[in-house]
């Protein structure tokens, strides 16, 4: 199984999931342009996807996915809460799922879980080709005792870093968005995220990528800083995906 991000950020979000036949993107936060562009980049064709899995309906994350669905005639997977609140036109196949149940798509399972995030009914998974797991945590305000079952153990793991509180506090955001960023139903801090990672099962961690960074109210080396500490690794052996470039693929 391997991975990529193909852009992290306020901006938009994608992430490619890929074990044997079988190929998935995870949200599709950009223009039908700029997604094709992104994927070519990681030299996959539109047309190979098996499905789009949508987490949440916010437009960084749920953009793209009615232009790229309907262009490519790809299968869209979203909660009945996402579609209801996004209402991303209409698409070849929809299906719905429930976040408390698995699922499989081609030859990859899917536990959903439910996070914290304001949104209608948002989500993250984790992935399994029944070997190896690949974990997904980004819009997420807080955590909860279901999430840090859900993420122990896995062999690789995305995690938001979205802001660091005091550039946050000091930014240029109004306090509005600043409350809302920083509340239980916002973005992670590297500081919440270092206590995720700290309190789970991290013998099988191949990889770690901070992710969803915000551009005004963060830094690459205050979020690799802050997840470093807790493995008692050097900061440069944490990836951080970027808004432009996202990341290469990674084999688990």
């Amino acid at each position: 199984m391997r991975f990529a991000l193909i852009g992290s950020g306020s901006k938009g979000n994608g992430t490619l999931i890929e074990h044997g036949r079988t190929r998935i993107l995870i949200d599709c936060g950009f223009s039908l342009r700029d997604t094709e562009a992104r994927l070519q980049r990681l030299n996959c064709d539109p047309q190979s996807l098996d499905a789009v899995l949508v987490t949440h309906e916010h437009g960084d994350h749920i953009r793209g996915v009615g232009l790229l669905a309907r262009r490519y005639g790809v299968p869209v997977w979203a909660t009945r809460g996402t579609i209801n609140g996004s209402q991303p036109g209409k698409v070849p196949t929809l299906n719905l799922f429930d976040v408390h149940q698995t699922l499989a798509i081609g030859e990859i399972e899917i536990q959903p879980f439910p996070v914290p995030h304001d949104a209608r009914e948002p989500c993250q998974f984790v992935f399994s080709n029944g070997d190896r797991r690949l974990g997904l945590l980004t819009d997420t305000g807080s955590s909860t005792p279901h999430i840090h079952a859900s993420l122990s153990g896995c062999d690789a793991l995305i995690l938001e870093c979205n802001h660091d509180p005091q550039m946050l506090e000091e930014g240029p955001y109004p306090v509005s968005l600043k409350q809302r960023v920083g509340g239980g139903y916002g973005h992670l801090s590297n500081a919440q995220a270092a206590q995720i990672l700290a309190s789970l099962d991290t013998d099988d961690l191949q990889y770690l990528v901070a992710a969803h960074l915000s551009d005004k109210n963060n830094t690459p080396a205050l979020a690799s800083q802050a997840l470093a500490d807790i493995l008692g690794c050097p900061p440069r052996e944490i990836e951080v995906a970027c808004q432009e470039q996202g990341t290469d693929w990674r084999q688990v």
